[in-house]
């Protein structure tokens, strides 16, 4: 299969579940803060982690090799997390003068989706090491 159709069938995959997400939120009446993005960021992050962790240790033994990390790595993962959105909702709260929500949601979603990666690897190198 085309690397090109691995990459749409998951970033169709990771759209869908993104937007469900945010269905979610809205269902649960989440306001106050972008909990969609914010939720989504830190566990793709995560996942990420674990898949690159895996990657590492088992190299392309995930089964389907560089066609399951183009589907789940680049397709999946990158159609579920949402840079755009995450710097869209910034700029909105830097437009409302929030200055201080507009930092916060900034600083936590950057220093929060890295520790999640790095966690995510840490835990795949216990547990295949």
């Amino acid at each position: 299969m085309n690397g090109f159709l691995y990459v749409a069938l998951g970033g169709a995959l990771g759209a869908s579940l993104r937007h469900g997400a945010g269905l979610a939120a809205v269902r649960f009446g989440l306001s106050g803060w972008p909990w969609a993005t914010f939720f989504v960021n830190l566990l793709g992050s995560l996942l990420m982690g674990l898949l690159i962790g895996w990657l590492a240790f088992k190299g392309e033994s995930l089964g389907g090799g560089q066609g399951a990390r183009l589907f789940l790595a680049t397709g999946l993962l990158g159609g579920f997390t949402t840079f755009s959105a995450f710097s869209l909702e910034i700029a909105q709260y830097i437009q409302k003068d929030d200055w201080a929500r507009a930092i916060a949601y900034a600083g936590l979603s950057v220093v929060a989706g890295l520790a999640l990666v790095l966690i995510g690897m840490m835990i795949m190198r216990k547990v295949l090491a």
